[in-house]
């Protein structure tokens, strides 16, 4: 038995890891580009027409993202960036899930 340990420890890969400081303006840098990303998925036409079919004003919704926080506006911009493109189901879901969180976050 412990033969096969041995072996197996010596078989197993190691990966060393590493941490390290982030700096404030890197967490900037990409909050403002996940903020970014999700302003530029509200400006697309057809998110708009299904928010304007909702009855959301996509100047408000704008303003709403616009107040999220950032682990908010994180989560959001990553299922957008996991979202398949040109699935529509995919796109309902997530059109969904932007109108959800912009309508919690309005009515906290």
């Amino acid at each position: 038995m412990c033969r096969l340990l041995i072996a197996l420890a010596v078989w197993t890969p190691y990966q060393v890891a590493q941490a390290g400081m982030i700096g404030s303006e890197q967490m900037a840098q990409t909050s403002q580009t996940d903020r970014g990303a999700v302003m530029t998925f509200m400006a697309r036409g057809d998110v708009a027409g299904e928010l304007q079919s909702f009855g959301l004003d996509p100047a408000t919704a704008k303003d709403r993202v616009a107040a999220m926080t950032d682990d908010e506006v994180r989560q959001l911009a990553g299922r957008i960036s996991s979202a398949p493109a040109g699935a529509d189901v995919a796109g309902l879901l997530l059109l969904i899930v932007v109108i959800a969180v912009i309508w919690w976050a309005w009515k906290r």
